[in-house]
């Protein structure tokens, strides 16, 4: 991964600071972009030199301020081989009561800027002629429905569409196009939703074979092999680091 030039969504916090750790710790130069400011600027300084903080509202994102926060990236890098879309919001309610700006706002953060995102990383890498990766964060919920979390299973089922179509459309440009789809990791969106209560992380658990949630590091593991020249004949597909928990048709025993 040495020299690569790295741009990460959603990178304050989670899966993205760790996949932004990772790639860092792997000699790679990384922008990281989140809206959190005082958050993204703090951990951006905790890894040092090599990581630039980029401010962006994904939410709020159009063609063009995702072309120029991509340009913005390669002018702080000198490029732009990677992009890892992750940023991700979800809102709990019941189908009945979904409001309506709930359901906007996560298709906008979690597939339109995705989209957009590409969109405009495909055009720099092209123009650059070396090829590249880009790697979405899609869920196992591409997949399994998950009644209360309307949008972002919806979000989710199309990011696994949009990385097979990115990947067709860009493949002939050296460009390859992958998502990962984690199970229940231990971060932070987890523990503020599907996680809450000792009754849900029993649910949680019940779930996954593995009988634990992920780490952070193990996701950032699976993207840095998708963005390595080891994964070079891997082309629109989704990966699921999930426990186990795609191949399960019953629940497990939870002993604690």
């Amino acid at each position: 991964m040495t020299a690569k030039k790295v741009v990460v969504t959603g990178a304050a916090q989670g899966l993205g600071l760790a996949c932004a750790e990772r790639f860092h710790a792997d000699g790679a130069e990384v922008v990281l972009v989140d809206i959190d400011e005082a958050r993204l600027a703090q951990e951006a300084e905790r890894l040092g030199a090599r990581a630039t903080p980029l401010v962006s509202d994904l939410a709020r994102m159009d063609a063009a301020s995702a072309e120029a926060l991509i340009a913005a990236a390669e002018v702080a890098m000198g490029g732009i081989d990677v992009l890892i879309n992750n940023a991700g919001v979800i809102h709990q309610a019941d189908f009945v009561d979904f409001p309506e700006e709930a359901f906007d706002r996560t298709l906008a953060v979690n597939l339109k800027a995705p989209f957009l995102l590409g969109q405009a990383a495909a055009r720099a890498m092209i123009a650059a002629g070396k090829g590249g990766a880009i790697i979405n964060m899609s869920s196992v919920n591409a997949e399994l429905a998950i009644p209360n979390a309307v949008a972002y299973a919806c979000s989710k089922g199309g990011m696994k569409q949009l990385t097979a179509v990115m990947a067709v459309g860009l493949i002939r440009h050296g460009i390859r196009v992958n998502a990962i789809g984690p199970g229940t990791i231990a971060t932070d969106m987890v523990s503020r939703s599907v996680a809450q209560s000792d009754e849900a992380r029993r649910t949680i658990l019940s779930r996954t074979p593995a009988g634990r949630m992920g780490e952070p590091s193990e996701i950032a593991s699976v993207a840095a092999f998708l963005a390595s020249d080891d994964a070079s004949y891997i082309v629109g597909q989704t990966i699921y680091p999930d426990g186990g928990r795609m191949i399960l048709n019953y629940t497990m025993p939870v002993e604690e």
